[in-house]
């Protein structure tokens, strides 16, 4: 997915993370600078369901608008097996399971 902030609120005539910042603030959503950076540079960490809501609003848009897919960005599946096979390339070996130990915890009784 690409986070399309910026664009969609220069389509409204907000040309600065700040005055977005002030709206948002307005609205309930007091975000911190170092937030407020991530959400306009392109690259935020995390949004949540509410910010966005918050965010739609304030913009008057969509999350459609916010997110666009990109699903050239998405890996191909492998191939199975036997399709594999049919290629003539090994099978694929599916990883082995360990149990990892849980520090803090006794073992149940037996």
């Amino acid at each position: 997915m690409k986070w399309n902030l910026r664009l969609a609120a220069a389509n409204r005539g907000i040309w600065k993370a700040s005055e977005l910042q002030r709206m948002l603030a307005e609205r309930g959503m007091v975000i911190s600078a170092g937030k407020m950076s991530g959400l306009w540079s392109g690259q935020p960490n995390s949004v949540r369901l509410d910010e966005l809501d918050v965010i739609c609003a304030v913009l008057g848009c969509g999350v459609q608008e916010l997110l666009l897919p990109e699903p050239d960005s998405v890996p191909a599946p492998e191939a199975d097996d036997q399709q594999r096979k049919a290629a003539g390339q090994p099978p694929s070996v599916a990883p082995s399971v360990a149990p990892r130990p849980r520090s803090g915890r006794s073992l149940p009784p037996r």
